[in-house]
């Protein structure tokens, strides 16, 4: 009698570990930009946080979950990239609302819709003859403009493309084994990169000025812990090589931190005027 009472003991402390570990996967991931919404709701400012990041994230897990429907994995690890996607939303939601308000001078809006040529001219016709203005709206898309767009619905009719597009071609070709086993390394090479401009950035600035520590830290550690995850789970090979390669990456900004020390200093001393 008491053997099973243990073994039931043991299995319902099994599933309790089981189910926090899954719950610390799914939150893990978007705790390190709750910090950083909040100061950009508190301060008002945004120029600080790039969208560029939301981006690469966005396209790394919209490619996750499309994997998922080629190559099954634990629910959870789905779960986190669905609400990576909308954490991602809320943060360029926040970014674009914050940027209009801080305009001091109405600026010509950009728009992810492409316009025809015939409707430009159209446009520019029309305006000549009732003399009217033409509309601030500029929709093309340039590459100087792509992913700078002045509203939110902009970056939601991107992703909705990208996704269209993708779960197309996943549809078409999800009986060919290479091709699932690409989009799944794509999904994680490219959210293991995500370190890669910040590191880049402090190589060329000799200084980590202006990047948060503690937000690297929390990287680290989640990132640490993920891939753990990975390897006991039995997560499919890409999700532990790229997981490792994302540790190391935030392993080496770390060390940045601790080499650049001097510079970053001197800088913030400049910055405060000393």
């Amino acid at each position: 009698m008491d053997w099973i009472i243990s073994d039931e003991l043991g299995l319902t402390v099994g599933h309790l570990v089981g189910w926090g570990a899954a719950g610390a996967m799914i939150i893990g991931g978007v705790a390190p930009y709750i910090p950083q919404y909040r100061q950009i709701k508190r301060t008002q400012d945004a120029e600080g946080f790039s969208l560029y990041v939301c981006l690469t994230l966005l396209i790394a897990n919209t490619l996750r979950i499309l994997f998922w429907f080629g190559k099954r994995y634990e629910i959870p690890l789905l779960i986190q990239s669905i609400v990576m996607n909308i954490t991602m939303f809320v943060m360029i939601h926040l970014c674009v609302n914050v940027r209009k308000k801080n305009q001091i001078v109405r600026a010509r809006e950009r728009i992810f819709t492409a316009q025809p040529d015939e409707t430009a001219r159209w446009l520019d016709q029309r305006s000549s003859i009732t003399g009217r203005e033409k509309p601030h709206r500029f929709y093309d898309m340039d590459r100087k403009y792509f992913w700078a767009w002045t509203d939110f619905q902009s970056y939601l009719d991107c992703m909705l493309v990208f996704s269209v597009l993708g779960a197309a071609i996943t549809y078409l070709l999800i009986e060919v084994s290479p091709f699932v086993e690409l989009i799944g390394f794509l999904a994680m090479f490219t959210e293991a990169m995500l370190g890669a401009p910040q590191l880049v950035k402090n190589c060329r600035n000799k200084s980590t000025e202006g990047m948060s520590v503690c937000m690297v830290i929390m990287w680290t550690f989640g990132d640490m812990f993920k891939t753990a995850y990975f390897v006991i789970r039995e997560a499919p090979t890409q999700f532990w090589v790229c997981g490792s390669l994302q540790v190391s990456l935030d392993i080496i900004i770390l060390f940045q931190v601790w080499l650049y020390r001097r510079n970053t200093a001197a800088a913030r001393r400049l910055h405060r005027g000393d």
